[in-house]
């Protein structure tokens, strides 16, 4: 997704969701634009341009449907340290797409973890 830059969350608990997002190794900053809310932020420098991930706080039912999927070298261990952090990932299967699990973030988006073949 050469051209993606931003992807902006809006999140119930914000300090969960951070939590969540950092075990796939993001490194979040708390930042204010303005009057705007604190939220947090995470740059990744990698490929050309790089991109921002940001979780806004937001009140109320979950927000969005959104899905996510990433990949990892470390699909095993990714597993583990997520249920060990109480957030309940499907068992680890072999697909189509490759050896794959599924877990839920903080407001029930569902993300996707494969294997990096």
């Amino acid at each position: 997704m050469r051209n993606l830059n931003l992807l902006v969350l809006r999140c119930r608990d914000i300090e969960r969701s951070k939590s969540f997002y950092q075990l796939f190794g993001m490194a979040f900053n708390l930042e204010q634009h303005g009057n705007g809310p604190e939220h947090y932020s995470s740059t990744d420098e990698a490929g050309s341009g790089g991109g921002v991930m940001e979780l806004y706080p937001t009140e109320g039912a979950a927000p969005d449907q959104t899905g996510l999927g990433f990949v990892t070298g470390e699909l095993d261990d990714l597993h583990m340290l997520l249920r060990r952090n109480q957030f309940a990932p499907r068992e680890i299967r072999n697909t189509e797409l490759g050896r794959m699990f599924v877990v839920r973030d903080p407001d029930g988006r569902r993300v996707e973890v494969k294997a990096r073949t």
